[in-house]
């Protein structure tokens, strides 16, 4: 009798479910590309994977974004953003997998992280309009597109004869096996074309994105900056010993420690830029552009700053030659008075151009202390990572009480009445910088050899200076090391101490006196809410 043909959908194999799983990546991959060409044209911030990063930082308790500090470094943006890119990988090949069954399932899900990212970017600080939304909205739509036509492509409708007696099942009764039936060449072509043409457009989003930047950079090349009308004194002779690993007097800017949220620096035209003073207290708001700043009188100062993520030992602390304008000059312009002179506010928030929220005591910032609007660091306008045109700088504070980079906002305000971005995330509202001291040389489980070893380091108490340092080898006496000659008491102090090293194991253990009389506490605390605390120590293996 002869065979009847009817239509039959086949159970989809692995090799069909691996190919799905395939279009799932390609299509995460277009709409990543496809986002990053609409972000160019909007603002690179836009980008879903930096929303949904920046989203995910806010939404970091403050206890795991110390735990990444500590353990990443100033690689810890970078770990975020692999993170999140496999993470989107994961989910693509779900997806992909998913579609293989559901079609329309899997099409829609794509379009449901495009949405996640549309939420992530309206919701950013710094996100001024709704055209951050389209950048993930049109990723989700064409990697939805996309998904659904490589997967109508692994469709496979076969022809199934019949027996005679009308059944389309095998002799065991099974269902129909997969075929080699589906569109593997128009697979092949859509798959190749769709990788080609997302890599292009990815090449292209970041070649302009990477152009949107050239006014600030062009602008920061064109700085000239004035001699200061207060320039710093000489650093003196012997500020810095010669001790081999011990840090360098002067931090160089390229080794600079970097501590922020920013997963994309800001590059800001200094020729656009502009500072807005004003709120409670402001009795003349002013505006102020980067020129306007140029041609007043700067000062010149050296200035040791201090991440209050730092742990004993750290090494997020670093000392440089800072010029700007005084901060104080600025609000007495304004008509601000600090609160014991009548002033109502008793905050300044300060704001970057990446919505981030820092807030100062004012009467720390206008009690004769060097606080400044710094537009140069170590004899160049300030590098773009530390905040290029203008950024906030007062010693004795921890910067996240004090260190606002890519300023653009500085409101007056209350303690009471507003908590700026760390203290809604756990950390203290005022955080005065704690007497501290770090051993640099010998390093952690070294094995120098028996005789004299040069025991040396750094301490710090900015605002108050350093007036002691002492050495304990093993549980022995405190032994006074010899300190270097000092710069300013707002800068850190180098010390060395010759150790007579004798044959074993030893652990060296080293403490800071201020210039109060207040001796560094063995406390050990976290770095959660106002800083770390505790003697530093290391071993060390004599031979």
């Amino acid at each position: 009798m002869r065979d009847e043909a009817k239509d039959q959908r086949v159970r989809p194999g692995w090799s069909r479910l691996a190919l799905g799983a395939l279009s799932g990546v390609l299509a995460g991959f277009t709409a990543l590309a496809a986002a990053e060409l609409v972000a160019a044209a909007v603002r690179p911030q836009s980008s879903p994977v930096i929303a949904v990063g920046g989203a995910s930082i806010d939404a970091t308790p403050a206890a795991v974004k110390d735990w990444a500090i500590r353990h990443f470094g100033t690689n810890d943006k970078l770990v975020l953003q692999l993170g999140i890119l496999g993470a989107l990988t994961v989910l693509a090949v779900a997806l992909g997998v998913l579609a293989v069954r559901f079609r329309r399932v899997g099409a829609a899900g794509v379009l449901l992280f495009g949405a996640v990212g549309v939420a992530a970017a309206v919701s950013r600080p710094d996100s001024s309009s709704f055209t951050d939304a389209l950048p993930s909205a049109a990723g989700g739509l064409a990697g939805a597109l996309l998904l659904y036509v490589l997967v109508g492509r692994l469709t496979v409708v076969r022809r199934a004869a019949s027996s005679a007696s009308g059944s389309a099942t095998d002799e065991a009764g099974d269902a129909p096996r997969e075929s080699a039936d589906w569109d593997r060449r128009g697979f092949v072509v859509a798959a190749v074309s769709a990788a080609a043409a997302s890599a292009a457009v990815g090449a292209i989003g970041r070649s302009l994105q990477s152009a949107r930047g050239q006014d600030a950079i062009a602008s920061r090349a064109e700085v000239v900056l004035p001699s200061p009308g207060s320039p710093a004194q000489p650093v003196p002779r012997r500020a810095g010993l010669r001790a081999p690993g011990i840090s360098s007097f002067i931090t160089p800017n390229a080794d600079f420690y970097r501590v922020d949220t920013a997963l994309v620096v800001p590059k800001v035209d200094a020729n656009s830029w502009r500072l807005r003073i004003h709120g409670k207290g402001v009795r003349r708001p002013r505006t102020y552009s980067f020129d306007d700043l140029l041609r007043r009188e700067l000062i010149e100062r050296d200035i040791t700053l201090t991440c209050v993520s730092n742990e004993v030992g750290g090494p997020y602390v670093g000392n440089a030659r800072w010029i700007g304008v005084r901060l104080v000059d600025l609000l007495a312009e304004c008509g601000i008075k600090p609160p014991s002179r009548g002033g109502p506010a008793d905050q300044l928030v300060s704001r970057s151009v990446d919505g981030m929220t820092i807030g100062s005591p004012v009467e720390d910032v206008m009690d004769g202390r060097d606080a400044m609007l710094a537009l140069g660091m170590n004899g160049e306008p300030l590098p773009f990572d530390h905040g290029f045109p203008v950024r906030m700088v007062v010693p004795g504070l921890y910067g996240f009480v004090s260190a606002c980079k890519w300023i653009e906002d500085i409101e007056l305000t209350t303690f009471d009445s507003y908590d700026p971005y760390w203290v809604k995330r756990g950390w203290a509202r005022r955080a005065p910088i704690k007497t501290a001291s770090r051993i640099d040389t010998p390093k952690p489980f070294a094995r120098p050899k028996a005789g004299t070893v040069m025991v040396a380091g750094v301490a710090w108490a900015q605002h108050r200076g350093i007036d002691k340092v002492e050495v304990r080898v093993d549980d022995g006496p405190w032994q006074e090391a010899e300190l270097a000659a000092e710069d300013t008491r707002d800068t850190w102090r180098q010390w060395s101490l010759a150790w007579r090293a004798t044959k074993g194991g030893h652990t060296l253990t080293v403490r800071a006196t201020d210039r109060t009389g207040a001796v560094q506490t063995d406390q050990r605390t976290r770095t959660i809410p106002d800083g770390a605390s505790g003697w530093h120590s290391v071993v060390v293996t004599v031979g």
